[in-house]
């Protein structure tokens, strides 16, 4: 059994416990939900649409009941508790995130902006606060996606985003009968999409997965925006020989040639944005032989930023750096675009009142782009987001030694009930 409350607790400052936020109850909750789906290696296992992910959802409805809330499960498994506000007839504002995980996962990702959305909840009926809008909180199905190598499942389907529906899962199950069994249909699917004018705002919280907050000695920060994708497969294309009877001066190395490139592309991002990224992360060599010299070269380019001109003026980079390497090198290069996703920026206005909640906890605000995707990105294509990241330990995520200290995430909670009595004023 993991004892994941009993070391949140340890380590906790009960000094935290004000305005009707308390810790033990949040670190009650994240162990109860570590118990869902718990490994081997204790860590979580709760994939899209699972049993776990069900029995996961269903205890956190019971939570949502007891604090009072109005709680509706709509046709792809998204869960919503509503806490009714004086004004209900305006668009509510939203805030959650997952509780679904990668196979051997940590405890923290998804589930703490779930906990978190709740714990506002729980400190306004402690202290007898009802909103001037009606919140809603939420537990979006699938985004990890480890299931059907797609994700975003459920917050896509509230947007109204999903033009297919996944075939099968990784062992062949159709997505038809997964559905089934969790209480769904896949005939009624979409009908989860949503009139994106009940939404005012939707805010996440999430743990950082990267070491930024932890080397700036800061607890929580402000995301500055999520960043698009730019997705490219090249191949270099020499000609396979013999290893050892072509002189090294009448070689067309598709290796060669994409090394080059390799090692250049990790230096264009910094050339047009300081939040731009660029990562070769597959590389296929053909005929893949230890005598032969290599014919073709398939590798994958990952590129990212938050920035719409950045990327794609990164993105272009990318290419022109590796016709100018092809050629030089006697070699032919090809290129595919195999994702192409546009950023979501936080609006200035957003950022200004995150940073009051955090000053107002005692916290110099820190800014930073987010590199990986979030149900908010979905979401943020039509209406205005904000997002929180907290700090991770070591930036380890997706692995069961990912770790949030339980002062942080109560400090999160705190962070998240004032932004959003901000945010209800300035709406």
């Amino acid at each position: 059994m993991s004892k994941i409350k009993e070391r949140l607790l340890a380590e906790y400052d009960f000094r935290l416990d004000y305005s009707g936020v308390q810790g033990e109850r949040l670190a009650s909750r994240i162990q109860a939900i570590a118990n869902i789906g718990l490994t081997n290696d204790l860590g979580s296992c709760r994939i899209g649409f699972s049993d776990e992910e069900r029995q996961a959802k269903e205890l956190v409805k019971q939570w949502m009941t007891g604090a009072g809330l109005e709680v509706r499960e709509d046709m792809a498994g998204n869960v919503f508790g509503r806490l009714v506000g004086k004004q209900n007839e305006l668009p509510v504002i939203m805030s959650g995130s997952h509780l679904d995980t990668v196979p051997n996962g940590g405890h923290f990702d998804g589930v703490l902006g779930v906990l978190t959305a709740l714990e506002a909840i729980e400190a306004w009926k402690a202290t007898n606060v009802q909103p001037i809008r009606s919140f809603e909180m939420v537990i979006f199905s699938d985004e990890e996606g480890s299931r059907f190598n797609s994700g975003l499942t459920g917050s896509q389907a509230m947007m109204g985003y999903l033009a297919n529906l996944p075939i099968k899962d990784y062992e062949g199950v159709p997505f038809e009968e997964v559905l089934e069994k969790n209480g769904l249909s896949a005939d009624t699917f979409f009908s989860a999409s949503r009139d994106p004018n009940e939404i005012a705002a939707f805010v996440e919280v999430h743990i950082e997965q990267g070491k930024q907050l932890e080397k700036n000695n800061k607890p929580v920060g402000i995301v500055t925006g999520i960043s698009g994708l730019f997705g490219l497969e090249l191949s270099f294309i020499g000609q396979a020989g013999h290893a050892g009877n072509t002189p090294m001066n009448d070689r067309k190395d598709a290796l060669v040639a994409a090394g080059e490139f390799i090692l250049m592309n990790s230096t264009l991002p910094k050339k047009v944005s300081s939040s731009a990224v660029s990562t070769v992360g597959q590389v296929h060599v053909f005929p893949n032989g230890s005598n032969v010299i290599p014919g073709e070269v398939r590798l994958s380019v990952d590129v990212r930023d938050i920035h719409k001109d950045s990327l794609e003026e990164l993105a272009g980079l990318v290419i022109q750096e590796a016709k100018r390497i092809a050629e030089i090198h006697h070699v032919e290069v090809k290129w595919e675009k195999t994702l192409d996703v546009a950023p979501v920026p936080v609006e200035r206005k957003m950022q200004e009142l995150q940073a009051e909640s955090l000053k107002e906890n005692g916290i110099e605000p820190i800014y930073i782009p987010s590199g990986a995707g979030h149900d908010a990105m979905i979401v943020g294509r039509q209406i205005p987001i904000a997002m929180f990241f907290v700090r991770s330990q070591d930036g380890i995520s997706h692995n069961p030694k990912e770790w949030t200290s339980l002062n942080d995430c109560v400090t999160a909670a705190h962070v998240l009930k004032g932004f959003l009595e901000k945010l209800e004023r300035a709406l």
